[in-house]
């Protein structure tokens, strides 16, 4: 089970969510999805890891957090069809919309028996003047836990975007 430790706000805003990213990128196919967040949040693991600075210990962390992110993230997304898909997306809207900070919303497919979770916290006003949050999500495949960090913005038709801050 491989779990991320939250590490401070800097690691919340500077890291994607494997896997949730997907509510962005939905016309991509799964492995491509599960790919590229993979990368994207094993790149955010290496760069917490490898320390502060930018010596050659940061870029290595970086590059090999990159190549595993990206490797977990194409199993993960190899494995989730498109229910699962659809039920994480439709929980990751309802949570951000309506859950209290802290409280965990979980989604199940019985027929693929994946599962997972999101947590919101507090809301706030970026600089941007757009309404966001900061969530903990985890997904659930073949007894394998997956857990990252993510922020999300309201847009205007009243959905949640996963950005990059």
């Amino acid at each position: 089970m491989a779990i991320l430790r939250k590490t401070g706000p800097k690691v919340l805003k500077s890291t994607t969510l494997i896997l949730a990213l997907s509510l962005s990128v939905a016309s991509c196919t799964k492995e491509d999805s599960g790919t590229l967040l993979g990368a994207i949040g094993g790149a955010a693991v290496g760069s917490a890891i490898g320390g502060k600075g930018g010596g050659t210990g940061k870029v290595v962390a970086v590059a090999a957090g990159t190549l595993a992110g990206a490797y977990i993230g194409r199993e993960i997304g190899r494995s989730l069809d498109k229910a699962d898909r659809l039920a994480m997306q439709q929980k990751t809207q309802y949570a951000l919309e309506k859950n209290p900070s802290g409280q965990t919303a979980t989604w199940h497919n019985p027929d693929s028996g994946h599962s997972g979770t999101i947590t919101p916290q507090p809301a706030y006003t970026n600089a941007e003047e757009k309404y966001c949050r900061e969530y903990q999500q985890t997904v659930s495949v073949g007894g394998k836990t997956e857990t990252a960090y993510g922020t999300a913005c309201r847009q205007a038709d009243g959905t949640w975007k996963i950005v990059n801050q």
